[in-house]
C-alpha cells in the first residue's frame, strides 16, 4: 500500500541556467524531471512517504529519462507506461524573478499522459492509497477524464482524495469547460487545493474566504487556498487558518505548489493539526522557490522542519515499493 498515489502529467523540464535571460538568447539549459503530479509524489517520497505516480510516457529515450529519475526519487513507477507515437512531453520556461516564469508546453495536439484510460488502472492501488492525489489538467481531455472520473469512483470519498485545480488555460478550449469539469469532481473529493486563479475558475470569485466557502459547499472537507505573498489559508467546516509566507529570495517560483503539495500530504497522514500542517507545506514550498529546479529541489524532512521551526520528530523511512523493472 502506498501512502501517496498520484495521476497525471509528466514530462522534461527544459530550465534555462542563465536566469534573467529571455529563452532566444539561453545558450545553456538544464534537464529534470516535470509535471505537477510527477513532482508531487517526488515531494512525498522526499518527505518520508511511500509514492507512486500513474501516467503515460512517450516510447523514447526521455521515456527512459523520467522511470530512471522517479527510482532515483523513489517513486513507484510501476504504473507508469509508454504510448506508441507520441512523445513526452517537454516543457521550456524562462526564469525572471521573483515573479515572472512563462512557461512553453510541449504538448499539442495531445499527450501521453492524457492517453490513460479507464480500463487500464490499477483500482486495487488506487482504492488503499492513503492519499490519492489528481489535479485539473487530467480532466481537460479524453480519456484522461474518464479515466479520472473512473479512480474518484473507485475511491468512493474515501480521505484522503485531493483535487489540485491546477488550471492551465492553454490546456482548455475556454474557462467554461474547465469550470464544468472541475464542478463534477469537487463532489468526489475530500480536499481542493488551489491559488486564486484556480479557485476563481473553480467556484467564481477570487475572494478567498468566500472561495473557500464555496469548495467546502461542492463537496470537499478540507479547501486550502494559496495566497502567494500573502500565504495560505486553509478552512474546514470547524476550523479556519491563515498563515503568511515564508520570507526567501525566490529564483523560480514553479515547482512551489507541488512541494507544499507533498508536504500538505505528510500533514495529512500524520494528522497533524491544520496551522502545523499549513506553515510546514509553506516551509516547503519556500525552499523550491528559492531554488532553480522542481523535482531536483525537493526538500526533505529535516530541512522543511527546520525552516518550519517544526521540532516534532521525523516520519519513519519509506519501506521499500515496487517499480516497472521489480514488476
Amino acid at each position: 500500500m502506498l501512502d501517496v498515489l498520484t495521476i497525471g502529467r509528466v514530462g522534461v523540464d527544459i530550465y534555462p541556467l542563465q536566469v534573467a535571460t529571455p529563452l532566444a538568447e539561453v545558450e545553456t539549459f538544464g534537464r529534470f524531471l516535470g509535471g505537477s503530479p510527477t513532482n508531487v509524489a517526488v515531494a512525498a517520497s522526499r518527505q518520508g512517504l511511500r509514492a507512486g505516480l500513474i501516467t503515460r510516457t512517450g516510447a523514447d529515450a526521455f521515456a527512459s529519462y523520467v522511470h530512471r529519475a522517479l527510482r532515483e526519487f523513489g517513486v513507484d513507477d510501476s504504473q507508469v507506461h509508454p504510448v506508441e507515437g507520441l512523445p513526452t512531453p517537454i516543457t521550456f520556461c524562462e526564469i525572471f524573478p521573483p515573479d515572472h516564469f512563462p512557461l512553453w508546453f510541449y504538448r499539442t495536439p495531445t499527450a501521453p499522459d492524457l492517453q490513460i484510460r479507464p480500463e487500464e488502472l490499477d483500482l486495487d492501488a488506487i482504492t488503499s492509497a492513503r492519499v490519492f492525489w489528481l489535479t485539473g489538467t487530467g480532466l481537460c481531455q479524453q480519456p484522461s477524464r474518464d479515466a479520472h472520473t473512473a479512480a474518484l469512483a473507485a475511491r468512493a470519498g474515501r480521505p484522503h482524495t485531493v483535487l489540485d485545480l491546477d488550471y492551465r488555460p492553454m490546456f482548455w478550449p475556454d474557462p467554461a469547460a474547465a469550470t464544468a469539469a472541475v464542478a463534477e469532481a469537487l463532489p468526489r473529493v475530500t480536499v481542493a487545493v488551489g491559488n486564486l486563479d484556480e479557485v476563481e475558475i473553480a467556484v467564481g470569485t477570487r475572494d478567498p474566504d468566500r472561495a473557500a466557502d464555496l469548495l467546502l459547499e461542492r463537496g470537499p472537507r478540507l479547501a486550502v487556498v494559496k495566497l502567494g505573498p500573502a500565504g495560505v489559508l486553509a478552512r474546514t467546516a470547524e476550523q479556519s487558518v491563515r498563515v503568511p509566507p515564508v520570507p526567501v529570495d525566490v529564483v523560480n517560483g514553479l515547482g512551489a505548489g507541488d512541494a507544499f503539495g507533498g508536504a500538505l500530504c505528510l500533514g495529512l497522514l500524520r494528522g497533524w493539526p491544520l496551522e502545523r500542517t499549513m506553515r510546514f507545506a509553506n516551509a516547503a514550498g519556500a525552499i523550491v522557490a528559492s531554488r532553480l529546479a522542481c523535482s531536483a529541489a525537493m526538500p526533505d524532512y529535516a530541512e522543511t522542519a527546520a525552516l518550519a521551526g517544526d521540532a516534532a520528530s521525523p516520519p519513519a523511512p519509506p519501506t521499500a515499493v515496487l517499480t516497472g523493472e521489480d514488476r
